[in-house]
């Protein structure tokens, strides 16, 4: 099934699936502005030169982590006359801001635009995380709606909208008078900060048509290019025409963390999705779990990646091939030798940026293949899997994939010629390992 010939001509940006960092699940609610300059540092040095670009400040930042909060799960309460502890920060116009505690460079009003501007001094853009819909405090304090004549956040809430895992917000009703000038108010604050990235939380389970078309309108009225990220998933695919046309990626799962069971579940997802990517529009695996993990929360105790280097690579080669988006989850600063290793191989990123319509061959027996096109070539990237239960001899059928003659394959891993095969290539995989191929064919 491929959708998307018909996508809005908005969807310019992300051409490829972007390629960057978060900051969730390293620090989930709690980064601080100068762990997010440190991230910025070392992706300027050391990533960008690949492909690496976008700085995302993840989840709450208007909240101020009181001391004995617990991060994960950080609600506010509420007080006898309705108003709500701890306060978020957040302007005459309802609007949230970041915290101060955390962002010192937004005190006084001044938002993210200096983070942004120190983001974008080092060649690289700013994105950030927002709940979907309007705060709650603001809808109990009437907080006027920007651009409207007396028109006021109970107004245009839906009250009976929540998301089940956190109270801070209410969804909107965009049938209402107000409601889209709320979104247009708060993407034209974002867009004098410089940002070039949003990512709205609980807006794909339930899909919610009517607030993906809201946000991607207050895009489009703000006048900044900015890329839509809709979270988390399962994303039905029954949506996918319509998240084609509106957004630029969206979740096809839940959060993925650091679990070799998540990832078979991820393939299952990846595979509903098969067809359905390309230019301005991509299915979203989620971050990658590879790095320092959870300092603050959101999941289990601080630690490196929980998969082994075999799955790591499996994790990279399978985001890559199948041309996921590429968030890094990990504290960039604390990358050893192999992290660096796992995100600085252009030619395996090459499979991410470059490849066309990947697919699954076959899936069976403890073994994955999945493939794609090298665009202007005649080209093929092939992944091999092993997801069974020990190491595994893999074969090839090369006329299953399109090849007739001989045939020059090159490991891009190791970044090594294997030599010259015909009718089919065999590999020993690790268990829960993978192989990453560039296969050309001999005139």
């Amino acid at each position: 099934m491929l959708i998307g010939a018909g996508a809005s001509a908005q969807n310019k940006i992300a051409g490829t699936p972007p390629m960057g960092w978060n900051s969730y699940n390293c620090f989930g609610s709690a980064v601080h502005e100068d762990e997010v300059k440190a991230n910025t540092d070392y992706m300027a040095e050391k990533l960008k030169p690949f492909g690496w670009e976008y700085i995302v400040v993840d989840f709450l930042w208007s909240y101020d982590n009181p001391p004995g909060s617990n991060i994960g799960n950080p609600f506010q309460m509420r007080l006898g006359d309705g108003s709500y502890v701890p306060w978020l920060t957040m302007d005459k116009w309802g609007r949230l801001m970041p915290q101060p505690n955390k962002f010192p460079s937004a005190l006084d009003g001044k938002g993210f635009k200096s983070l942004s501007d120190y983001v974008h001094g080092k060649g690289l853009k700013f994105g950030i995380h927002v709940m979907r819909g309007i705060p709650r405090q603001a809808v109990w304090s009437k907080s006027p709606v920007k651009g409207t004549n007396g028109i006021t956040a109970d107004m245009v809430a839906d009250t009976n909208s929540k998301c089940p895992w956190m109270n801070h917000m209410y969804g909107l009703n965009m049938s209402k008078a107000g409601a889209q000038e709320y979104l247009n108010s708060i993407l034209e604050m974002y867009a004098s900060w410089g940002v070039d990235f949003i990512k709205v939380d609980d807006l794909s389970r339930p899909y919610s048509n009517a607030e993906v078309e809201g946000y991607q309108k207050a895009i489009q009225n703000s006048g900044r290019p900015m890329v839509l990220s809709l979270s988390p998933g399962e994303t039905p695919v029954a949506q996918a025409a319509h998240a084609t046309k509106y957004a630029n990626m969206w979740r096809m799962a839940d959060d993925f963390w650091d679990n070799w069971k998540e990832i078979l579940h991820m393939f299952d997802y990846a595979k509903s999705w098969e067809g359905i990517g390309g230019p301005g529009h991509w299915p979203d695996a989620d971050m990658i779990q590879i790095g320092k993990l959870s300092k603050r929360g959101p999941v289990g105790n601080e630690r490196y990646s929980r998969f082994t280097e075999d799955e790591q690579y499996t994790h990279m080669t399978f985001w890559s091939i199948y041309r996921s988006p590429l968030m890094i989850g990990g504290n960039l600063p604390e990358n050893r030798e192999l992290e660096l290793k796992l995100f600085t191989n252009a030619e395996v990123l090459g499979a991410n940026q470059n490849g066309e319509n990947p697919k699954q061959l076959y899936k069976k027996d403890g073994a994955m293949v999945w493939y794609s096109h090298v665009q202007g070539s005649k080209d093929l990237y092939v992944a091999l899997f092993n997801i069974g239960d020990a190491n595994k001899s893999m074969t090839v059928d090369l006329a299953a994939i399109g090849f007739k003659g001989k045939v020059k394959v090159r490991d891009l891993w190791k970044k090594q010629d294997l030599g010259l095969f015909k009718k089919a290539y065999q590999q020993n995989v690790n268990l829960h390992g993978a192989t990453l191929l560039r296969v050309t064919p001999i005139k």
